[in-house]
């Protein structure tokens, strides 16, 4: 065992929790805790929106996918950024105007509809609840691999993290707390693969001999299809658009222009972190292509530093890397756990500081259990499975809100229900049969190019064959998402404690 590891990972968790104490000094109000009071400047939201988005998939997934399949994974990364000009394009500014707290108010506000508001709830944290249980297995994988320790023991102490800093300051803690993890993983990324590279220019040894990384036959290695490609590039894009824990750092912004600014920023971190994981996967091919044989591809990163460098820098860089992994698992987590905080309170606790507290403990426990009852998958495929989920789900029910005036709650509801019956079905089906399914088993387990359509489509049609229960409200609604701050001061939308 490293001890400088367990050095790392304690002080990791002792910074965040002393940052969210820092939080607390100046988080008073509701706004405070769902929101930090409008008031987060681009760089710091857009720092914290990094913090939150680079999650284990990120950081360990990525490097790993490039182990095992080469150059079809780099769609990974590509995906993961692109979708934020997605955001700036079509959502950041007009979701911020639209004044809601979160993504159910604002179905809420948008289609008058307390029925268009529970679907929209019950998505949001059954998305969040996927996408939190890839973290802890993340840390589990982490833990074990790193210290010795039982994997649970990683899970567990990610969860009693950020439940501490979730309930200590909510949204304004947060926000200290994932501003600083983005720098601190982007760090223990950059540092390890300089330190790698020199290394390796030392020793004489091929970095990538020429490119041959990209074509080295491994055991495991998978070609992806045509079709699994393109299914893959509109999960990532679209799914970014319905994330709940990234849609909520927008309304923490002080107007939509900030929100653009934000996003534009977003772009640029996300295609600077990208590079180190790729650097780990590329280099992972040529000197620890073992992992990808033993099924421990997602440690690439975690073990590449000390093989290549070994002695005491190889330990220290291990040590680095592993706390800036586990900087991710608790900075999506507890983003992820805000978000749901802010759905699960308004709907059951009506609203309250006290509710919210109460409504973060619920978030996390659920996914602990589910993560310490479940084994660990490749965690970049995992989540690009929730991407494909939150595309045919919350996506069509926003882009169309935003931009469509004919979308009413019924065809919102039906849309939503349908992608979720689509997607589910299909990953489950493909999860369950496997290769038994023959031709279809690649459709199945890779739904987003037709579930995506299907969602949008019956959206549409249901809409159209209900237009006449359109909302009486749209006008004002619309003109509020698409016209400045100032034109309409004062007006909010309606929220469940009205």
């Amino acid at each position: 065992m490293n001890p400088l590891v367990l050095a790392a990972l304690a002080a990791v968790c002792a910074a965040t929790v002393l940052i969210s104490i820092y939080g607390l000094r100046i988080s008073r109000t509701t706004g405070d805790f769902y929101v930090a009071s409008r008031t987060v400047r681009p760089w710091w939201n857009a720092s914290a929106i990094g913090g939150e988005y680079l999650s284990a998939a990120s950081f360990l997934g990525v490097a790993g996918l490039i182990l095992v399949s080469g150059i079809d994974a780099l769609w990974f990364p590509i995906g993961y950024t692109a979708g934020y000009l997605m955001l700036l394009l079509f959502v950041a500014a007009p979701l911020r105007r639209s004044g809601a707290y979160t993504i159910p108010d604002f179905a809420a506000a948008r289609l008058d509809s307390r029925p268009a508001r529970r679907v929209t709830s019950i998505l949001v944290v059954v998305i969040g609840w996927l996408y939190i249980v890839p973290q802890l297995h993340g840390a589990a994988l982490t833990v074990r691999i790193t210290t010795g320790l039982p994997a649970w023991v990683g899970a567990a102490v990610v969860v009693v993290v950020v439940v501490l800093t979730v309930i200590a300051g909510g949204m304004r803690s947060i926000t200290f707390v994932q501003a600083f993890q983005y720098w601190l993983k982007l760090t223990a990324l950059a540092v390890p693969a300089v330190f790698v590279l020199l290394s390796l220019g030392a020793q004489g040894a091929p970095i990538t001999d020429g490119g041959a990384a990209f074509h080295r036959d491994l055991d495991v290695t998978d070609q992806a299809s045509l079709y699994r490609n393109a299914s893959l590039v509109i999960a990532l894009l679209f799914g970014t658009l319905g994330l709940p824990h990234v849609l909520v750092r927008f309304y923490t912004n002080p107007d939509g222009p900030a929100a653009r600014r934000t996003t534009l920023i977003v772009l640029g971190l996300l295609s600077l972190f990208y590079v180190f994981p790729t650097i780990f996967g590329v280099l992972g091919r040529i000197y620890t292509p073992e992992l990808a044989e033993g099924g421990q591809a997602d440690a690439t990163v975690l073990l590449l530093p000390q093989q290549v460098v070994g002695g005491t820098a190889g330990q220290l860089l291990a040590a680095l890397v592993t706390g800036g992994a586990f900087a991710a698992f608790l900075s999506t987590t507890s983003g992820l756990v805000v978000s749901l905080a802010g759905v699960v309170s308004q709907d059951l606790f009506r609203g309250s500081v006290r509710g919210f507290r109460w409504a973060a403990v619920l978030s996390a426990v659920v996914p602990l259990a589910v993560a310490l009852g479940t084994d660990s998958l490749a965690l970049a495929g995992s989540i690009g499975t929730v991407f494909a989920f939150t595309a045919s789900t919350i996506c069509p029910m926003l882009l169309l809100g935003i931009w469509w005036r004919g979308l009413t709650a019924a065809g919102a509801i039906a849309g939503m229900v349908a992608g979720a019956l689509a997607c589910g079905a299909a990953v489950i089906s493909a999860a369950a049969a496997g290769a038994a399914l023959g031709p279809f088993a690649e459709l199945l387990a890779h739904p987003a190019a037709w579930s995506v359509p299907t969602a949008f489509a019956v959206t549409i049609a249901v809409s159209k064959l209900t237009a006449a229960r359109r909302p009486a409200t749209v006008s004002r609604v619309m003109a509020r998402l698409h016209t400045p701050e100032p034109v309409h001061a004062g007006w909010r939308p309606a929220g469940p404690q009205d």
